[in-house]
């Protein structure tokens, strides 16, 4: 039996949202949140901003789909991102999370 809290456990759950800051491609500020899901054989992130939608493929570790969300933002022009989680469950963080750069 699984020792993680049931909200872990249910497919297509949002499960963590990290946050994501950066610079967009008309050169302003943005902040967004990335929730990941629990998918069948893994996870799969997804962001919105503006009009633009993306999700990931589904990946064997929450870290491996929020980096594909970042290289998608920065194929479509945007830079100097870095993300943090600040939510596991319905847990927030209080922002004690510390922040992973992503150089460009």
């Amino acid at each position: 039996m699984s020792s993680l809290p049931l909200m872990f456990r249910v497919k297509n759950a949002v499960v963590e949202k990290h946050q994501l800051e950066g610079i967009d491609p008309s050169d302003r500020y943005f902040n967004r949140l990335i929730a990941i899901k629990r998918v069948d054989r893994g996870y799969r992130a997804s962001v919105m901003y503006e009009a633009l939608t993306l999700e990931s493929g589904v990946h064997k570790t929450v870290a491996e789909a929020v980096k594909e969300i970042v290289e998608k933002l920065r194929a479509l022009g945007f830079s100097r991102m870095r993300t943090r989680v600040n939510f596991k469950g319905q847990r927030y963080l209080a922002e004690k999370e510390s922040w992973i750069e992503y150089p460009d």
